[in-house]
């Protein structure tokens, strides 16, 4: 949906099944269309497209495409931005660190993500912004010593001249946000920053700044412990776009134990919940995964740190029972520093995709009715720092 400044909001269907283009397509029907009807019965609503490689092949036949433009029209839908994260299965399954799996010095992860944009292109008006996601380049442990494939800068760049030629038919502004994420080949604002160097270093296209840039998780920058200006500060200093911002909250809590008897709901087969620990805001050591963290016995307490932050995206209307916590304060101040950079990223995306593996305090909604509150708190907080609606 529109909102002041030119600033678009959307949730993204990634918190929905979907592999093929059939099954998207339904949860398209099924839950989206009753999220509309919640959330903006009488307005044009905007859909954060999540598209598997094999639903994106389906799609792009001209058939489909027109067939689900016409769609679009007939509910009074839009697409601005895509989630090309996610390369196959989202969901039911173990994802783990697959979900990086083809990384950004493969062929697939280049053809896919071009794929993105040219489906993109067709369902944008002359003069739009579109935006996809993905990944910020590998996993660290993918690579020895996190040294980055040369092939990995070079997809890169050669998806950046891709870009380029498909939005001039059309005088598009589109653009590819890498994701930083915790255990990714980049994760913190400086690594982040590092990364970019060496691509426009590697690839001297001087417009490279305009097509790719930065998808900026609010959840996975305060699972860093990075304050959010300094941050988005630091990016825009150094000439990084923002693509788009993800409004998503991570999971926090002391590590007492009676803490991490109850974190053992929260450890589930399906995702990757990387654990940072911290101790009076410095981080002293990252775990893979939830389950690992909790097995972990470092020694006396002030080696364990007084916080752990825990990549596991909680719903943003509704915070953990005491004595755990959360990170929405970050999505808060992300929004405040927008309000005075409203220019800066006009791309907004709810981005709370854990809703089936939610312990059940959690989970005490349907979908449908959990993303209607999650509008419902973004709109409203949206509307307290003067970004709401038009």
């Amino acid at each position: 949906m529109k909102l002041l400044q030119n600033i678009e909001l959307a949730y993204c269907t990634n918190v929905h099944r979907g592999s093929t283009w059939e099954e998207t397509f339904h949860t398209l029907e099924t839950y989206v269309l009753k999220v509309k009807k919640l959330v903006c019965p009488h307005e044009r609503f905007a859909i954060g497209l999540r598209l598997s490689a094999n639903a994106a092949k389906s799609l792009a036949n001209p058939k489909t495409l027109l067939t689900f433009q016409h769609w679009l029209n007939d509910h009074d839908c839009y697409v601005f931005t895509i989630n090309g994260f996610p390369y196959g299965n989202f969901h039911g399954e173990r994802v783990k660190e697959q979900v990086y799996r083809p990384d950004w010095s493969e062929m697939d992860r280049l053809n896919y993500t071009v794929l993105l944009f040219e489906i993109l292109e067709n369902l944008l008006q002359p003069g739009e912004e579109g935006s996809v996601s993905t990944l910020p380049a590998s996993f660290k442990e993918f690579h020895p010593a996190n040294e980055i494939p040369k092939t990995a800068f070079e997809n890169l760049s050669h998806c950046a001249q891709k870009i380029e030629h498909i939005k001039q038919a059309k005088d598009l502004d589109l653009h590819l946000g890498l994701e930083p994420e915790p255990l990714g080949s980049f994760e913190t604002t400086q690594e982040t920053i590092s990364f970019f160097e060496q691509l426009q270093n590697y690839s001297k296209n001087e417009n490279l700044c305009n097509v790719i840039g930065v998808n900026y998780d609010c959840c996975h920058l305060a699972v860093e412990y990075e304050n959010a200006s300094c941050g988005l500060n630091s990016l825009k200093q150094a000439g990084i776009r923002l693509s788009k911002l993800h409004l998503s909250s991570a999971l926090k809590a002391e590590p007492t134990l009676n803490n991490r008897k109850t974190l053992q709901s929260f450890v589930e087969e399906v995702y990757l919940h990387q654990v940072v620990v911290g101790k009076e805001g410095k981080i002293l050591r990252r775990y893979k995964d939830l389950d690992i963290a909790l097995r972990d016995e470092v020694g006396p307490m002030e080696e364990q740190g007084d916080e752990w932050r825990i990549h596991f995206h909680v719903p943003l209307h509704s915070s953990p029972k005491e004595p755990l916590g959360d990170t929405k304060n970050h999505v808060l101040d992300t929004m405040d520093w927008l309000a005075r950079n409203p220019t800066a990223c006009r791309h907004l995306e709810m981005e709370t995709y854990t809703w089936e593996v939610l312990p059940s305090e959690l989970q005490s909604l349907e979908v449908v009715e959990q993303v209607a509150k999650e509008y419902e708190w973004t709109l409203n907080a949206l509307h307290e720092c003067g970004l709401g609606k038009e």
